[in-house]
């Protein structure tokens, strides 16, 4: 009787997953939806790819993808299991990311036309770009009437 007992007690399953960042106070999404600011760690269910942004003012903003892969014991049908027995079974995932401070050199004015005119002129030397080919002038005639004619109407009978 006490063996059966240990199918009644539930299993436990804790999935963790912990962001940190260099600088810390980074905003963390996760698939286009908020978590929090870094060092953070949060509950979570589904394993997968994940899109994340990490953005911290003063910095570029990182976007990437990250698998969460399942342990073992958390493929089918061995989940069934996991959850069944009376253990408490944990997965705690982490991830570090590194922010890169913004170049201020590219958002100057001065380095901005000056880019903008280089790329300028690639664009005009491309294989790409045809030289554009003038329009025939076209005259403006004037029509003259050659006779004076007065409308005619139609009579009915």
């Amino acid at each position: 009787m006490p063996s059966c007992l240990i199918f009644l007690l539930p299993g436990c399953v804790e999935q963790t997953l912990s962001i940190d960042s260099n600088p810390p106070g980074a905003l963390v999404y996760l698939n286009d939806q908020e978590v929090g600011r870094t060092p953070l760690t949060r509950d979570f269910r589904w394993y997968g790819d994940y899109d994340i942004q990490v953005r911290q003012e003063g910095y570029e903003t990182l976007s990437t993808h990250q698998m969460l892969a399942a342990p073992a014991w958390n493929w089918v049908p061995l989940d069934l299991f996991a959850y069944i027995l009376p253990l408490k079974l944990k997965d705690h995932k982490s991830m570090s990311f590194t922010l890169k401070p913004l170049d201020l050199s590219k958002d100057e004015p001065a380095g901005l036309v000056e880019r903008a005119e280089s790329m300028k002129g690639d664009l005009d030397s491309s294989v790409f770009t045809r030289v554009p080919t003038p329009r025939a002038a076209t005259r403006t005639t004037t029509t003259k009437p050659t006779s004076t004619t007065k409308p005619t109407t139609a009579t009915t009978r």
